[in-house]
Parts: structure tokens; C-alpha cells; sequence
């Protein structure tokens, strides 16, 4: 065990013999003195691990002790000891940010128990999170391997993700590699059950089958709107679970959870066909059927999701909702500040549809700008990058208001993201779509095997632009790659995070229903 050195002030120091003997005999190197003063004098030519400090001393008290050491290094943990249960002397010690605070009579354990808690807590954490991952692997692979339902499949991803956030607060995060390989086994898995079953979701009526983009609005939204209270439907483009997970915290501090759940992404996961189908409540066939003025397909240059409010108005209507109701994108942050300046207007309204574009950006910018790949190099960083932009976002300023207003809301995405690592060589001609998860296009020639082909764009309720219109979505890490320029292309994209394809972490997506608290 790593020898840490302590420095325990108290006038009385010579009656707490016992304790020091226990902590030496422990393993802790202690040093006492017997004044605030004496204390100080100590910090300014000795570099300590933790100290101890009473707060009843004559002369210098521990208060001011403490002041004038978090001055010198503020970076040293101090605990408080003290016989006053004084509320204003726990606010002051709590005030100038001590790491504990015990109130006497106190025992060894007490000590102990402390130091452990700011001096070994990482390691103590870490060792216990390993065994418990341990302990869970098998379960998590015995889960994926039997023939299992949507509703499986979602509890391993988010144990896998739980696992992963886990691992990732460890300190050498020894375990990391083991549960990349178990996500990678999971998502090969994942990839042989939609290949199954997506089809049928779709063209079945019968069959059991999760939520799809184009049903949330209806099963998931709809049902909690009221007339006269407001209720606000927040979509975070590209947003993936493990990355809510880590705003959730934030959050829960405004609100709490009524329901946190999942539905799946439709195929292609990328916004032109998931969000469509969110807004309208209709698969991109219907959409580019019924709709040809607002579909914009693959042979145009359009924006692809320029009509997003006539669809969610044609939504409404199709259900029956005569409400009032209010659609933003928020793709600038001057676009941002005019939301929250209208933000009384928006109390008005039944339904307010937000759509905040960042991280769909960030997950873009990555690819093309070595900066942001060098700031966000693995997962870790890429959702430290999410949770600093939320921290300092006009979007965290909107959900205080919220809260404030007593309103509820629904947060949610349109699909996720893969990191991408295995290119697959794909040819087709100068029409074929350039998105590096999906290929739609005609005469697409690649190897079969690690794809998901869909021959009859009709059974994937997808449009066709000529007699001969294929769909093919890469899997898993893979990611499409032409022949030309193979090289260049592959070093280009390996490593970046791409969507339009099948894995749990572009095809799970996480839906949560908040109260004000």
C-alpha cells in the first residue's frame, strides 16, 4: 500500500495517542502539532496527503487555519473536527470546500474510514467495479447469445453502457478492453436479430415489436399533451444513450424522471429518413408517397429536413390534436438566445417541438477537423466534449427555465452514433448515396456477408427511385469504402463516428419523460 503522509492539528493532540498509533500501525505516516499556527508553518515546507484539523483551538482557530492553508495548497483535503454542532461552523468549513467534517467524540474506525474515503476511494471504487463487471460478463453474454426480444436487447445495451461509464471512472480502467470485446460480440448478435426480425416489424401486424421512429409521437408524446399546460418535446440530434446518461445527473438536480425508456431507430438511422418519421408519423415510403411536395429523396440537393414542422402539423392533425403548437432548430447559438428570449411566448403553446443540431455537428466536425479529433480521441472524450457544451449551452438554460415554469418534457433523439473502424468495399454508380453507413442506389456491387441488404425497398417501407432501388447498411463497426482512392478514403474515415447504420448504439434511443421538481 502506497504510504500516505498526514498532519493532524489539535490542541489536545497528546489525549489522541490511541487514534495516531492505530493509523500508524495501519500504515500512515502521521506528523502532530498542537496549534493552527504550528499547523500552517507545517503546510509551507511539507507536502501532505491529507490533515486533520480541529476547529476549537486557541489562537489561530481551525476555521482560520483553514483559510490561510487552502491559500497555500489548495489541493490538499482537509477534515474538519470539532465538538460544536454549530450550523454557521459547518457552512463556513463546507463553505471553503473541506473534504470532511466530524464532530467529536470520535474512534479510530471514524479515521479510518475518512481517509479511506478521500485517500483510496478511486482505488477501493475501481477494485469493486472490476469484480462486479467480472461477475456480470457472463450473465451479459449468455443474454446475447440466447434468442432474445427487443426488450432484451435494449436491458443489454444499457447494461453495456452502464459497464462502460462504469469502467470508464476506474483508474487504470483495466477493464475496458474486455468490455469493448463483449460490445463488439453484442453488436455482431444484434446485427443477426434485426437481419430477422426487422423486416417483419415492419410488414407484420401482428408480431410483437418495439416503438419505431415514426410511432413515438403518437404513443410516446402525444398521450401527455394537455390543452393550457405546456409541454415541451426536446430532440437532440445524434445523441446517443451513453451520452444522456452522463447529462442525466445535471438534469435530475430540475427534474425528476417519470419514465425512462427506448425506442428504435428506423433504418436508415440518419436524420433525412429517422427524423422525418419522428415528426410525421410516417415511414419515408408514405412520406415520399403522400407527400412528394415536402419529401426531399436522395437524387435532389435539398435540405433533407427543411419541412419538419409541415410534417409534425400533418402529425397533428392525423391525430386529432387541435392545439397550439411551436417548432424550432436550433443549429446557431444566436438561434439559441432567441428561444430562451421567447421563452414567455412558448408558455402559451400546448406543444413546443425544440430540435438543438450540436452534437450531430460535433460527431461532423470530427471527422473533418484534426483539432476536434485530437479533443475527443475514444468514447471518453467525445462524451466529455458532449457534457461540456450541455454545461455551457443555451439548451441547459432552456430546461432551467422549464423547471422554473412548472412544465414537463420529453427528451429525446432521432438515432445514434457507431464509431467506425472496418472499412467494406462497396461499388456503385455516380448516383449511389454518399453516406458511409447506407448505400441506396442501383447495380451496387459488394461482398455479401457482414451487410444488411434490403433488395425490396418496398418491405423497408422504403422509396425507390428506379425499378432496380437497393438498400444496403453497413454493420456493426464497418463502414462502406469505393475502390478509388481506397487508401486515402479508409484513413480518412477509420476511427470517426458515423450513423445510417445497424448496432445497438445507432438503433437503441433513449426517450425520457421529466417533471419539474
Amino acid at each position: 500500500m502506497q504510504k500516505f503522509k498526514i498532519l493532524w492539528a489539535d490542541d489536545e493532540i497528546d489525549l489522541l495517542k490511541p487514534h495516531i498509533l492505530f493509523l500508524e500501525q495501519k500504515g500512515y505516516d502521521i506528523d502532530t502539532v498542537n496549534s493552527g499556527l504550528d499547523a500552517v508553518e507545517k503546510v509551507e515546507g511539507t507536502n501532505y496527503d491529507v490533515i486533520f484539523l480541529d476547529e476549537m483551538m486557541p489562537g489561530m482557530t481551525g476555521l482560520e487555519a483553514l483559510q490561510q492553508i487552502k491559500v497555500l495548497k489548495p489541493q490538499i483535503p482537509v477534515v474538519m473536527i470539532t465538538k460544536s454542532e454549530e450550523e454557521h461552523i459547518m457552512d463556513d468549513a463546507i463553505g471553503a470546500k473541506i473534504a470532511d467534517y466530524l464532530i467529536k467524540p470520535i474512534n479510530p474506525n471514524q479515521i479510518l474510514l475518512s481517509m479511506k474515503r478521500i485517500l483510496q476511494n478511486k482505488q477501493l471504487v475501481s477494485e469493486k467495479t472490476n469484480l462486479s463487471y467480472q461477475q456480470d460478463f457472463r450473465n451479459i453474454s449468455m443474454a446475447y447469445n440466447d434468442a432474445i426480444d427487443h426488450n432484451e436487447w435494449t436491458d443489454i445495451y444499457k447494461k453495456l453502457t452502464y459497464w462502460e461509464l462504469e469502467i470508464d471512472e476506474t483508474e487504470n480502467k483495466s477493464m475496458q478492453e474486455v468490455l469493448e470485446t463483449q460490445k463488439v460480440e453484442a453488436n455482431a448478435n444484434f446485427t443477426k436479430f434485426i437481419k430477422e426480425n426487422y423486416l417483419d416489424w415492419l410488414n407484420d401486424p401482428h408480431m410483437e415489436k418495439p416503438v419505431l421512429s415514426h410511432q413515438v409521437m403518437k404513443e410516446m408524446v402525444f398521450p401527455h399533451v394537455k390543452q393550457g399546460k405546456p409541454l415541451f418535446f426536446v430532440v437532440i440530434d445524434n445523441l446517443r444513450l451513453d451520452q444522456w446518461e452522463i447529462l442525466e445527473p445535471i438534469l435530475s438536480e430540475y427534474f425528476v424522471v417519470q419514465s425512462d425508456d427506448t425506442y428504435f431507430s428506423i433504418l436508415p438511422t440518419t436524420t433525412a429518413y429517422s427524423r422525418n418519421a419522428l415528426f410525421s408519423g410516417m415511414m419515408p415510403l408514405d412520406m415520399a408517397k403522400f407527400h412528394p411536395d415536402l419529401w426531399e429523396g436522395e437524387d435532389t440537393d435539398e435540405g433533407k429536413n427543411n419541412n419538419e414542422d409541415a410534417f409534425l402539423k400533418i402529425n397533428l392533425k392525423k391525430n386529432r390534436l387541435n392545439i397550439k403548437s411551436s417548432y424550432h432548430k436550433i443549429l446557431q447559438v444566436n438561434q439559441g438566445k432567441a428561444v430562451l428570449e421567447n421563452f414567455p411566448n412558448l408558455l402559451k403553446n400546448d406543444l413546443n417541438v425544440l430540435v438543438y443540431n450540436f452534437v450531430d455537428m460535433m460527431s461532423h466536425a470530427r471527422t473533418d477537423m484534426k483539432m476536434i479529433r485530437e479533443l475527443a480521441p475514444n468514447e471518453s472524450a467525445y462524451r466529455s466534449l458532449t457534457y461540456s457544451w450541455f454545461l455551457h449551452s443555451s439548451l441547459f438554460e432552456l430546461f432551467k427555465k422549464i423547471q422554473e415554469a412548472g412544465a414537463e418534457v420529453i427528451v429525446t433523439t432521432d438515432h445514434g452514433t457507431k464509431r467506425v473502424n472496418k472499412p467494406y468495399k462497396i461499388i456503385g454508380d455516380r448516383n449511389v448515396t454518399t453516406n458511409l453507413r447506407y448505400k441506396q442506389g442501383k447495380n451496387l456491387n459488394f461482398e455479401s456477408g457482414k451487410v444488411f441488404e434490403i433488395n425490396k425497398p418496398d418491405e423497408g417501407k422504403l422509396p425507390k427511385f428506379n425499378i432496380s432501388t437497393g438498400y444496403v447498411f453497413a454493420v456493426e463497426d464497418y463502414f462502406f469504402a469505393y475502390p478509388n482512392n481506397y487508401n486515402y478514403y479508409v484513413n480518412y474515415y477509420r476511427d470517426t463516428f458515423q450513423h445510417g447504420g445497424v448496432s445497438l448504439e445507432e438503433m437503441i434511443v433513449p426517450i425520457i419523460h421529466m417533471l419539474p421538481k
